[in-house]
């Protein structure tokens, strides 16, 4: 008995080192770095992803709350990020805020994403729900 304990105890060792701890880091560390818009849907009735200011480019979130965004055009904007977590139906949900500013051609882009979940280390979902429709936006590193 002894020795199945202690080949259990060593392939759950060797299993936790060899894996990502990714999912044990909270979202706002694990959203830091960047991120290229890879997708993005409509579901529902009516909207269109023309509207949308976030739909294509890449994003770079840095630590201090700061993010650099480049536009499909490379038109480049700063700004800023922020995350914020609620409890809803016994569930926590994740919202991102995007507000980003192009200062050479007077341009604001802001975006506030109602939830948004990491599907891997490399993968995050990010929707806006509206009455009748729901984009979801998937970034990738």
């Amino acid at each position: 008995m002894g020795k199945i304990n202690l080949i259990a105890v060593i392939f759950l060792l060797v299993t936790i080192t060899g894996c990502s701890k990714d999912f044990l880091k909270s979202y706002d560390k694990r959203i830091i770095g960047t991120w290229r818009i890879d997708d993005v849907g409509r579901f529902g009735l009516g909207g269109s992803t023309s509207q949308l200011p976030f739909v294509n480019g890449s994003i770079t979130f840095f630590e201090n709350g700061t993010l650099d965004y480049t536009n499909a055009a490379s038109e480049k904007f700063t700004g800023s990020w922020k995350l914020s977590k609620k409890i809803k139906n016994e569930e926590t949900v994740h919202s991102l805020q995007i507000t980003a500013v192009d200062f050479t051609n007077q341009k604001v882009l802001s975006e506030y994403y109602d939830d948004m979940q990491f599907m891997s280390t490399n993968h995050f979902k990010a929707s806006i729900v509206s009455t009748f429709h729901t984009y979801m936006t998937h970034f990738r590193r």
